[in-house]
């Protein structure tokens, strides 16, 4: 016997690489839609495909991220929890795009800032059905957090009053899926039921209008971000750890194309607007609202030391809340190498 090492196994032939990501505005949704991943793969015959637009059962992977050559840019709780039970990703980007995250109240309920909150009756959501359990209760849940500790209150300082998960009321839904009123707590609030509600994007602004609703507290206009964590604050973009390890200049391409969505969408905030109208189903008024100021020249990937803090802020924040059941090293998580080679890239050309 000599010891010799077997050949390591051929890298697996790659014809279609897939991105997932929420109805919500992600970088790589608008690489896809400007068609600049069709184009950077095309030459090497190799097809880019929406997960949602295969076959049913494969949206899953949306949550559980078991799939090769998949790309996906979504919520952090299920991105943490499906690594937290083993999942092969790695995280290779994280973004920030504020979507107006607020504390709805009823309008005359003097309710106007973070202190005013203590006391109240506060919507949320039960755990509601899998696949998902639990994603928007964690929400509610840190979006109370983020808006009492800006007056030095804790979770205690509210009453909780659950309200149903809106995905019980349409069966049809599939885990990437948008809903339209997926904040139940807004109709809560308008039947007196809660004096107060978490929701975010724009969807909840356009409910908000609806039923009369008015912002009692606005996390956007907040300077510290730590009050804005949340499932979309930092966004992950996670790649199959397959893929990465037998072809990371796809990925370092795939992030390439997302670098430069992101400095198109610097030059083209009309038109960004619109796109998004259509990817989140809200309202050009409502629309609007929820993507303020200069949120077109922020949707660049980085993974910053401050972003990476903020995610494992998220991350303690599930973990001991029980959303997520198994801790886990972040640092042991992230490979920086691929969006270092991405930036070059980009500057080479």
């Amino acid at each position: 016997m000599t010891g010799h090492r077997p050949p390591a196994p051929a890298a697996r032939t790659v014809d279609t690489i897939r991105l997932t990501r929420c109805p919500v505005p992600t970088a790589s949704g608008l690489a896809h839609r400007l068609g600049l991943l069709d184009a950077a793969f095309a030459s090497d015959g190799i097809t880019v495909a929406l997960l949602q637009d295969g076959a049913p059962e494969l949206a899953r992977h949306h949550l559980d991220h078991e799939l090769p050559g998949l790309f996906r840019e979504g919520g952090s709780i299920p991105a943490l929890a499906a690594r937290a039970a083993g999942a092969p990703t790695r995280l290779i980007g994280l973004t920030w795009i504020e979507e107006r995250q607020v504390i709805l109240v009823r309008p005359g309920s003097g309710i106007d800032s973070p202190r005013s909150l203590a006391g109240l009756r506060a919507a949320l959501p039960v755990h509601g059905p899998d696949p998902g359990a639990g994603i928007m209760r964690a929400m509610a849940l840190q979006g109370f957090r983020g808006a009492l500790a800006l007056a030095g209150l804790g979770l205690d300082a509210v009453e909780f009053r659950e309200v149903p998960d809106a995905r019980d009321a349409h069966p049809g839904w599939t885990v990437n899926g948008a809903l339209p009123h997926p904040w139940t707590g807004i109709e809560a609030l308008r039947r007196g039921e809660v004096d107060a509600v978490y929701a975010k994007g724009a969807a909840a602004l356009a409910h908000a209008a609806e039923t009369g609703a008015v912002i009692g507290v606005d996390l956007d206009d907040q300077d510290d971000p730590g009050s804005r964590v949340n499932n979309g604050t930092p966004r992950p973009i996670t790649v199959h750890e397959q893929t990465l390890a037998e072809h990371p200049e796809l990925v370092v391409r795939f992030l390439a194309e997302t670098l430069r969505a992101a400095d198109w969408a610097a030059h083209h905030r009309e038109e960004l607007l619109r796109m998004l109208r259509s990817e989140t189903g809200g309202t050009p008024e409502a629309v609007a609202a929820a993507h303020r100021g200069d949120f077109h020249r922020r949707l660049h990937p980085d993974l910053s030391d401050d972003r990476l803090t903020l995610l494992d802020q998220q991350k303690e924040f599930l973990v001991s809340h029980s959303f997520v059941t198994t801790d886990f090293r972040l640092d042991a998580w992230v490979a920086h190498e691929p969006l270092r080679a991405a930036h070059a890239l980009v500057a080479a050309r």
